[in-house]
């Protein structure tokens, strides 16, 4: 065999086997474990993998952060703490056409950082924001588009598990990961904006949501929410504490502002409990798998494959770049952001740490503006047909008002936005690293 036969072949496999439906974890663990058996490395080598798996999955205390995270979020999403909030911001901003697309940016943004979770935000936005955006007289396009791009928003703005796993594939600290990723997330709020703005132009007056806002009312409903944010995030970027610290005091804090609301159950703690543990464990066999996939594909030549494709369109360190941007951005229109991140980050990472873009950034840096470059491209495979979850999420909870045609047209503008705010970061890195 060629030195690229066995690495070609492992890849063709597992992502056959990815899109043949079969369990992620299982494809990668899977292939890692025949590509020991048809290659000639020494069966001692599963003793390795073992090892590796305890190593970078099952003792690494960052990842402690990510059940904690997502139970802050399914605790404030099933109490509806979050759906209440969003009324609220709908109230205070639903005065105009343009007002009531902004407020939909906003509730979008509260939940990303009080959450993490992008079904839960899609899918409120949906239920609550979607009939009243018709109202208002946007097209159904644009509704779709802005549910979908506002949602999805979760992924990226702290605290975001995303962030958390890049960290850890990077070795950068997961601070600098979440202050890195704030004025990105910001830009795109701001792009958006200003597409609904152009979009609202010529509509009518949105009716007000509920009557008059009060502001002592909308002080009790955002205060606490907006609180509970401040303290996990300030606490992280601070210094005060790490994530793994922050994400329990989020998950405390998400309780206490259950109680304080009277929305406190203790069956829907333990439903969302639950579900914790069902989300964990898929991203940790996840990563389990993973931890074997790139091990192996690396043994057998993977990693030398891998870079002598890139340079192959050229050594200069922005071709290199576009290239792994490139097949990342591609790589989203049919895997998930978790397969994409594990598999790939461990190849990419090396060879871009090598490199000079001329932009005065080194070590931890560099691999910071490269993590939000990555976590702002993986973004848009939500967003990206055939597979971006936030299209079925959003198809699911539209319940026949969109069609697939709607969301589809709708989410194109966004992703081309994003699109814009990627290469806005590359020519601008100070917008990554202006809070580091």
């Amino acid at each position: 065999m060629t030195d690229t036969a066995l690495p070609l072949a492992m890849a063709a496999l597992t992502l056959a086997g990815i899109l043949a439906g079969y369990r992620v974890a299982m494809v990668l663990a899977g292939s890692a474990a025949l590509f020991i058996l048809v290659s000639d490395l020494p069966t001692a080598y599963f003793n390795l993998l073992t090892s590796r798996i305890y190593a970078n999955v099952l003792s690494n205390w960052l990842l402690v952060a990510i059940p904690m995270f997502i139970f802050m979020g399914l605790v404030l999403e099933k109490t509806g703490v979050a759906e209440r909030s969003l009324r609220a911001a709908q109230q205070a901003l639903g005065g105009s056409a343009a007002g009531m697309g902004i407020s939909v940016l906003v509730i979008g943004v509260l939940l990303a950082a009080s959450s993490g979770i992008v079904g839960a935000s899609v899918v409120l936005l949906a239920l609550l924001a979607l009939p009243r955006l018709q109202e208002t007289g946007y097209d159904k396009p644009t509704s779709a588009g802005l549910i979908a791009a506002s949602g999805t928003l979760a992924i990226l703005i702290p605290p975001s598990v995303m962030l958390i796993v890049l960290g850890d594939q990077l070795q950068t600290p997961v601070p600098d990961m979440f202050a890195g990723a704030i004025g990105p997330g910001l830009l795109l709020v701001a792009v958006y904006g200003i597409l609904v703005a152009i979009r609202a132009r010529g509509l009518p007056r949105a009716p007000r949501a509920e009557g008059r806002a009060n502001p002592l009312r909308l002080l009790l409903d955002l205060g606490p929410l907006l609180s509970l944010i401040v303290i996990v995030l300030g606490s992280i970027i601070a210094g005060y504490a790490t994530p793994t610290e922050a994400s329990g005091l989020g998950a405390f804090g998400a309780i206490l502002v259950a109680l304080l609301y009277r929305r406190f159950d203790l069956s829907v703690i333990m439903d969302a409990a639950r579900q914790t543990v069902t989300t964990t464990s898929m991203v940790l066999l996840v990563m389990i798998g993973a931890t074997c996939f790139s091990a192996v594909f690396k043994a057998v030549g993977g990693d030398d494959m891998v870079e002598t494709a890139i340079t192959a369109f050229g050594t200069e360190p922005l071709t290199v770049l576009a290239v792994v941007m490139g097949a990342i951005f591609l790589l989203g229109f049919v895997l998930d952001w978790l397969e994409i991140t594990l598999i790939l980050m461990p190849i990419f990472a090396p060879i871009v740490a090598g490199l000079d873009f001329g932009n005065g950034l080194t070590g931890d840096a560099l691999l910071v503006w490269f993590g939000i470059l990555v976590a702002v491209n993986l973004q848009t495979s939500f967003l990206t047909p055939p597979f971006g979850f936030s299209l079925f999420y959003l198809r699911g909870a539209a319940a026949g008002q969109l069609t697939t045609t709607d969301i589809y047209k709708g989410v194109l503008p966004f992703i081309l936005l994003q699109l814009l705010v990627l290469g806005l970061i590359i020519a601008f890195p100070v917008i990554v690293t202006g809070l580091l």
